[in-house]
């Protein structure tokens, strides 16, 4: 299978997840979708929700697809659906998560942005979620890139207000235009920042921090804007307690 062909105004089987849909009219739906190649692309699915439709199963959250899509508006339509197999249902807080980490990709990129960048470090979060013991430095990992690729790119090594390198047995504030500056009652290790330019998420303490970091600067940058998928995760997390379920940071 030939993925990605385009005209100009029809394109061919492009990798593409589904972020979110929503009823439009009787039988159809509006779908987000996030593509490698065109980034987020809104899309009319017509007829899908007609009680024949085999397409309705397939729009479909975490689900790798192959999708054709026509028009020059912006707004185009749906014209064939393909799974690309293989792939790994998300199953338990696993789902939730990953509605998170749509929510993230929904508010950092814009309609039409390519960003393949992105695209990729989705993919290879949704690969990691459906491992358990992953979910935690999953999301963490997705949250860097994607602040790298969207262009908030976050300051780790070194502390410019003390004008030297963040050390891994001291502490630090983070301030998220400048970077970490080192304070006795910091609280942030200089092993977190280490551990975030790197990517590695071995050590449980440093797990701890780096959720609360990125919780501040997403929060920042959301403008103090409330997650709905983090709301809904502590609801449940609050009815059937709370060491049950992985909370992500918004």
């Amino acid at each position: 299978m030939a993925l990605g062909l385009m005209t100009d105004s029809a394109v061919y089987l492009q990798p593409a997840f589904i972020l979110q849909q929503r009823k439009f009219r009787e039988t159809s739906l509006i779908i987000d979708v996030l593509t490698r190649d065109f980034g987020r692309v809104p899309l009319l699915a017509k007829g899908v929700r007609k009680a024949r439709s085999k397409t309705a199963g397939l729009l479909q959250p975490f689900i790798p697809l192959a999708l054709s899509y026509f028009g020059k508006s912006e707004l185009r339509t749906l014209t064939d659906v393909e799974v690309i197999q293989p792939f790994n249902q998300l199953q338990g807080v696993a789902i939730y998560c990953g509605f998170y980490i749509n929510e993230l990709v929904g508010h950092f990129l814009h309609q039409y942005d390519p960003h393949p960048d992105v695209f990729s470090h989705y993919r290879d979060c949704l690969s990691c979620l459906s491992d358990s013991s992953k979910i935690e430095a999953a999301l963490r990992v997705f949250e860097l890139d994607l602040m790298d690729a969207v262009g908030y790119g976050l300051q780790l090594d070194y502390d410019f207000h003390n004008e030297k390198a963040v050390h891994p047995l001291k502490q630090y504030h983070f301030n998220v235009e400048q970077g970490p500056i080192e304070a006795i009652d910091g609280q942030f290790s200089g092993k977190t920042f280490q551990a975030l330019k790197l990517r590695e998420f071995a050590d449980a303490r440093v797990l701890i921090e780096a959720k609360n970091l990125m919780r501040t600067v997403i929060a920042v940058y959301l403008h103090g804007k409330p997650l709905k998928s983090r709301m809904l995760i502590n609801n449940i997390g609050a009815k059937v307690g709370k060491a049950t379920f992985v909370i992500p940071s918004p």
